[in-house]
């Protein structure tokens, strides 16, 4: 079932996201007077299509990608076969460069638009809730494997990253730090202050399946009792909070969860606090090291933080959250070409996309998803690759400088040489998707 809904969410992401860029170039075509032949979301074989006036709108089998088919426009259809008469006023090839630019332009536009959209709208409905620093060194972090290696510790306190104060935890471990260069951390332990370095490679190694790096401390108690469970045969209930096993304080859930790795099998003592009274509980720990409960946060202990936004600060906010993804492309993109960042495991096909995605249907997880991967689409569309609309904006970019149109055969083998790129890079990603899932 989680996988249908992964699927499902992909395809209804895509199918919006592709939509709406196509309609940006068939829309920017008939503002100029061009002729739009076909605007299709999927790609063949049709399943549906209606034609109105000179166009033919159609919905594909693919559901991968979609295309606009402008008269007189080599595009990867390459359909040459009109190219040998004169140009007809109502022709791409027929209108100023600036115009057919702005057509190249007009899907990347409409992406970016939608995306700032989605994020100032996720901004201003939802606000933001954080963990402060100052709440966050309350506890201090809990550090796993990953951030074991870097040289951090459990119950360190974070005071800043490469020398700059950090207002949230989340702060911490943003896609800025991640893809940072000869950065660090500042810790406080035992009182003492440690710089910890940040690898430039750091990122990379969170493509790894299962990798964690360090989380704040988890206060807890009982936020459900799994029915027929050892929990609830022990007669632990909603709303308890564990104070001890075996005579051992608990404070926090990963102490909690390293102590029951150690007494699987085992019936341990339990101090609980309930409504205020103390009870004393025997509680058998099953063979994987579990009660069966669901933690959930303790409030009393550890309070996140709340903002609302106005509808200007959130344009503002949502503007340079989704710019952030465009900028953060380009660093990956710099550490793939410098060596820190492996392409294998940074670059995702379908299959990895959809993970992302999730498998609960959450809609303000699918709307920040798609708006994600609206700026990203727009970012990868204006790479200067033939067969994408950035090779054609450079091949006009170049004609509006020079005042030299490159020839047709010529445009026309950039595109061969364009699909030939992208059908390649496809394929490794589709196949680089299938090897990390297994």
């Amino acid at each position: 079932m989680e996988g249908l809904i992964m699927t499902a969410q992909l395809l209804l992401g895509l199918s919006i996201l592709v939509g709406l860029h196509e309609l940006g170039h068939l829309l920017a075509a008939k503002a100029f007077g061009m002729r739009v032949e076909k605007y299709s979301i999927g790609f063949p074989p049709k399943i549906w299509g209606k034609q109105i006036g000179e166009t033919e709108y159609s919905i594909g089998a693919i559901p991968l990608g979609g295309f606009v088919k402008i008269t007189g426009m080599i595009d990867e259809s390459l359909d040459t076969k009109t190219l040998s008469a004169e140009p007809e006023p109502w022709e791409f090839r027929a209108k100023p460069a600036w115009q057919r630019l702005i057509v190249m332009l007009g899907g990347i536009i409409v992406n970016v638009i939608t995306g700032v959209i989605i994020f100032i709208l996720l901004v201003y409905a939802r606000g933001e809730n954080y963990i402060s620093k100052e709440e966050l060194n309350k506890h201090g972090i809990v550090a796993y494997d990953l951030a074991q290696q870097l040289g951090l510790r459990t119950g360190d306190k974070m005071i800043n990253i490469s020398g700059k104060d950090f207002e949230k935890y989340s702060d911490l471990r943003s896609p800025d730090v991640l893809l940072s260069t000869n950065g660090y951390y500042t810790v406080e332990r035992n009182g003492e202050l440690i710089k910890i370095p940040i690898p430039n490679d750091l990122i990379d190694k969170f493509s790894d399946k299962n990798v964690e790096f360090f989380d704040f401390r988890y206060p807890f108690v009982i936020g459900k009792v799994t029915e027929g469970s050892n929990a609830e045969k022990g007669g632990l209930k909603d709303g308890d909070r564990i104070m001890a096993v075996n005579g051992n304080e608990i404070s926090y859930f990963d102490q909690f969860s390293s102590m029951l790795d150690t007494l699987a099998g085992a019936t341990v003592d339990a101090l609980v606090l309930r409504e205020g009274d103390q009870v004393n509980l025997n509680l058998k720990v099953a063979e994987d090291g579990t009660l069966g409960f669901r933690a959930a946060l303790d409030q009393e202990r550890l309070n996140y933080s709340h903002r609302d936004f106005t509808l200007g600060e959130a344009m503002v906010d949502g503007t340079a959250q989704a710019f952030n993804v465009v900028f953060y492309n380009i660093k990956a993109f710099g550490k793939m070409f410098s060596g820190d960042v492996s392409p294998s495991k940074s670059l995702s096909g379908p299959i990895g996309i959809a993970q992302f995605f999730g498998g609960q249907w959450d809609w303000a997880n699918f709307w920040r998803i798609t708006g994600l991967l609206s700026m990203v689409l727009a970012f990868m569309n204006l790479l200067p690759i033939p067969a994408l609309d950035g090779g054609h904006v450079m091949f006009l970019t170049w004609e509006i400088v020079t005042g030299r149109k490159p020839s047709d055969k010529f445009l026309e083998n950039a595109q061969k040489v364009g699909m030939v790129l992208l059908l390649g890079l496809m394929t490794y990603a589709i196949f680089n998707d299938v090897y990390k899932l297994f």
